[in-house]
């Protein structure tokens, strides 16, 4: 089978490469329009960063997985075609600020119908509002000229930084569909692509809907749980109790269980604020007032702490940042990925910018440009720097912020950084991912996240 991607980022990439690695039998075409990204694609310099995905996409590129911007040939010979293309919350006019905007899926299906000369397979692969599915096969099927379309809704759960051994060994893979003849006939042929790989008992098959309101209950769950154990951090520094300790002992209960039970600065990513916001303004829309206002709580937290790390940070330097050196280490959303979508650190900078605080960054992955990009900062902004490695970050600094959990920061010679630093030599752990005590020992002033 032939099979073509409409969307070249975060998911798409990924995801057919694995697609293409466990299926040599099937030809997978990823398209985009966007000729950089694709040219990176077809490159030894990859778009996006994800361990593992370097060696899947050189395994079968040339062979069996192809990128390219000729997206009308991929479209019009595929049997199978995956959307995949991103849909931002809205900026503008009704449900600005919570609303998915759907134009970039109402344009894949206008191609779609606009190019296809025989029946498809149109799969749902981007996080969708409930209902998407009924716009996209309105669309096909008022185009269809005699042509039959299939709509599927296939939600993605990968985790950035984890992707390639999500999609080796996923949890379960969801796949939504219409429950007619040919609905169900639609389902088996995608069910038969996953099966090359997946054991049959963890594709699960469910109507339309159900797979799309799925992804965003995964989703708004999971942020909540990191919602939940933020708001009981602040207590803890209040009360002199430890958030980790706190997190243990609750996580054992097998109610419960352990996971996403991690205080932090707070959750990022492309996925959790936009899903729950889609959530918030779906439950509004459908006159359910009190359950939206609970889901927008879980965003209110997630705010809040954000904006509170950044106000624990301005008072402990004796509440003025103001030409202070201030280290930041990490800028991605979280460890082992360069996606900077909703990354705390934006927050957090934003706020010592205003306090006009000098910051001094550095992470892995993120290029200068991107972090410049994100900060709305040129070149020639006083106030940001951005340095090759952590020891550059560091010198002179008043205090250093752990804004990201890469690995490689456990492991700096924090004795090294503290010698070169501004006395007091303040440190904040954002991750609570170092030994406060036996930072503590070296001189500096350490504080985490939740910690007394």
């Amino acid at each position: 089978m032939k099979i073509c991607c409409i969307g070249a980022g975060y998911v798409g990439g990924p995801t057919m490469a694995m697609i293409a690695h466990k299926c040599a039998d099937h030809t997978v075409t990823v398209v985009d329009l966007n000729q950089s990204r694709i040219d990176a694609w077809n490159s030894d310099t990859l778009p996006i960063y994800e361990p593992g995905l370097d060696a899947v996409v050189r395994e079968a590129r040339g062979k069996n997985l192809f990128f390219s911007t000729d997206v009308d040939t991929a479209i019009h010979e595929a049997e199978m075609i995956f959307i995949s293309v991103n849909t931002p919350t809205k900026t503008y006019g009704v449900g600005a600020g919570r609303a998915a905007d759907l134009r970039f899926i109402e344009k894949c299906a206008r191609k779609i119908a606009e190019v296809s000369q025989g029946d498809k397979i149109v799969v749902e692969k981007s996080t969708l509002p409930v209902r998407t599915a009924e716009s996209v096969k309105r669309i096909l099927q008022a185009n269809s000229k005699g042509r039959k379309f299939q709509i599927l809704s296939n939600p993605e759960f990968l985790a950035e930084g984890t992707a390639i051994a999500d999609l080796q060994n996923p949890d379960r893979v969801l796949i939504g569909g219409e429950q007619s003849p040919d609905g169900l006939l639609a389902i088996q042929k995608l069910v038969d692509v996953y099966a090359n790989w997946v054991p049959r008992e963890q594709i699960i098959t469910t109507n339309l809907w159900s797979s799309e309101l799925s992804k965003l209950t995964a989703n708004a769950f999971l942020a909540q749980r990191i919602s939940s154990i933020n708001a009981i951090s602040a207590l803890c520094e209040a009360t002199e109790a430890n958030v980790d300790e706190v997190a243990t002992a609750i996580g054992t209960d097998s109610r419960i269980g352990p996971k996403f039970l991690k205080s932090s600065v707070g959750f990022g990513g492309s996925c959790f604020q936009k899903d729950i916001l889609n959530l918030v303004y779906l439950c509004q829309h459908f006159g359910l007032p009190e359950v939206a206002n609970y889901w927008e709580g879980v965003i209110t937290m997630n705010d809040y702490q954000k904006h509170r790390f950044a106000r624990r940070v301005i008072s402990t330097l004796f509440n003025t940042v103001s030409d202070k050196r201030i280290a930041v280490l990490g800028f991605a959303f979280k460890k082992d990925t360069n996606d900077t979508r909703e990354s705390a650190a934006i927050y957090i900078c934003e706020d010592l910018i205003k306090e006009h605080a000098n910051l001094a960054i550095y992470d892995p992955k993120v290029t200068e440009v991107q972090i410049r990009q994100d900060l709305n900062v040129s070149v020639e902004n006083p106030h940001v720097s951005v340095c090759e490695d952590a020891y550059t970050a560091t010198e002179g600094a008043h205090a250093v912020l752990i804004l990201t959990e890469w690995d490689e920061f456990k492991t700096l010679d924090y004795q090294r950084i503290y010698d070169q630093m501004q006395m007091p030599a303040f440190l904040f752990d954002g991750r609570n991912l170092l030994d406060l005590e036996a930072l503590n020992r070296i001189g500096f002033e350490a504080s985490g996240i939740g910690q007394g």
